[in-house]
């Protein structure tokens, strides 16, 4: 298997030669690594996967340059469970980082370790929100907004300092995560006075309020100042001539904080934008439907800089083979988690997605759900709470996010904004119980306590992460 591979990655990076030709021993050209990764994006919003409010030219570009991916899960709708996925390709249960602000446990490695052994130089512009440092060694590159709870005079960025970076070395290949504060709330960025709030489409698990539509309406601005930054840093990229050398990605972190989305198991927080360009590598112009998790992108960096991601004991897996083209599977099935404090209350979910069947977990159904308290959150949900008083639809919306069952059961094909639970439907018995019991199983591996990680006293909850985020090799298909 080790030479199959090391066949595979020369084939991918060495140029043909013409008929006669000896090749040279040397070691093939590896890919320079570009991630632009967006902060509380909606995956639904960006007119490359059908979104109709807001224009999105730069990114639409990067996705018919390159592999639109419609199933990448990040494993908790959370920022820091988010990049700490990336970052390392660990569940949060062997990570450390099992809810929001959680430090990653310190004898992880992150992709810096990995990628300078393989001889890469590795940065990261904007936001980190990942900690220790020690497991996070990046050369910081400036130039862009470090913090998410921003203001607008902090919406100026440059990029001479990432420019600076991407030609430093030509000699040497670079990975720069470029990750932005957009369109996370506070939001300031962008023009929102060319969005009419009256002909917005929302989304039909939203409560239609006018805070609904102005909230909205400065998050598409948010969106829309996301996609020029995008374009200038590739249009830096392009002017350096490193487009072709380039394996560009593009990621949305998790979902919007509107309701229902960031903080929950619903697709609206979990499923992610993901894009990836390697002109010539990948095909132009395509689109997968192939099972992916967030924890897939360190093997595969891992993979296409020359290394070995199955030696690395990672829970990710190489996307290498879709990327090329050579398989249109992955994996059968994604996981993931809830665990709401410290940004709410206690309340525990585990969640297993397919192409056709969602099936979530609440492992604390007698708790109520509440949203978290910051922005936009505050005013909007109010005016949703208000509405409820004399709208039933607006009630039953209400009652869907705070009042959660057991076992929620979901079909994807019918209903895409999970909607109606089907657990107690007597024909799909069968399904729900395979769920469960393959989502039971990938707790048991990851040793996932369950609703006693959420649920105990913050100082014996630190005892009991200590205690279950031990190392454990390989995981469920």
């Amino acid at each position: 298997m080790k030479l199959l591979r090391i066949l595979f990655v020369l084939a991918l990076f060495t140029p043909q030669l013409a008929h006669g030709q000896t090749p040279l021993p040397s070691r093939p050209p590896r890919p320079n690594f570009l991630i632009l990764m967006a902060d509380d994006l909606d995956t639904h919003e960006l007119s490359c996967y059908g979104g109709q409010n807001v224009r999105t030219p730069n990114i639409d570009r990067l996705a018919g340059e390159g592999m639109l991916f419609t199933h990448l899960f990040t494993p908790q709708a959370m920022c820091v469970p988010t990049r700490t996925a990336i970052y390392t390709g660990l569940h949060p249960m062997r990570s450390g980082a099992v809810r929001n602000h959680a430090q990653t446990r310190k004898d992880v490695k992150s992709v810096v370790h990995h990628l300078t052994e393989l001889g890469y130089r590795v940065g990261i512009a904007g936001k980190v929100h990942v900690h220790p440092q020690g497991v996070y060694p990046f050369e910081y590159v400036e130039g862009f907004s470090k913090g998410s709870e921003r203001k607008a005079e902090d919406e100026a960025y440059h990029t001479r300092d990432l420019t600076a970076f991407l030609r430093r070395d030509p000699n040497q290949p670079f990975c720069l995560f470029v990750c932005s504060a957009l369109p996370h709330a506070a939001y300031v960025a962008g023009d929102p006075s060319v969005f009419d709030a009256s002909k917005l489409i929302l989304q039909n698990h939203w409560i239609d309020t006018p805070k609904t539509r102005e909230d909205f309406r400065l998050y598409l601005a948010e969106i829309a100042a996301l996609d020029q930054q995008v374009g200038d840093v590739l249009q830096v990229l392009k002017e350096s001539q490193l487009e072709d050398k380039t394996l560009t990605l593009f990621s949305g972190e998790q979902g919007s904080a509107f309701p229902g989305a960031k903080w929950s198991c619903y697709n609206a927080g979990v499923r992610s934008a993901f894009i990836a360009r390697l002109p010539g590598k990948i095909p132009a112009g395509t689109r997968t439907d192939a099972i992916a998790m967030c924890e897939d992108i360190l093997p595969t960096l891992i993979e296409m800089a020359g290394g070995n991601a199955a030696e690395k004991a990672l829970d990710g897996r190489s996307l290498l083979p879709v990327l090329t083209g050579s398989t249109t599977a992955h994996r059968d099935h994604a996981f993931g988690m809830l665990n709401m404090q410290p940004d709410g209350k206690p309340f525990a979910s585990r969640f297993i997605v397919n192409h056709q069947h969602k099936l979530i977990l609440n492992l604390t159904p007698k708790n109520e759900y509440t949203m978290p308290g910051g922005p936009p959150n505050s005013g909007l949900w109010r005016s949703w709470v208000k509405a409820a008083e004399t709208d039933d639809l607006a009630r039953k919306q209400i009652g869907r996010l705070i009042e959660r069952p057991a076992v929620q059961l979901f079909d994807l094909q019918q209903d895409p904004s999970e909607l109606r639970n089907l657990a107690d439907k007597p024909e799909l018995q069968a399904v729900r119980q395979q769920l469960e019991s393959r989502l039971r199983d990938w707790m048991t591996q990851q040793g996932d306590p369950g609703a006693a990680l959420e649920e105990t006293p913050l100082p014996r909850r630190a005892a009991v992460e200590r205690k279950t985020n031990q190392t454990r090799a390989g995981s469920p298909r």
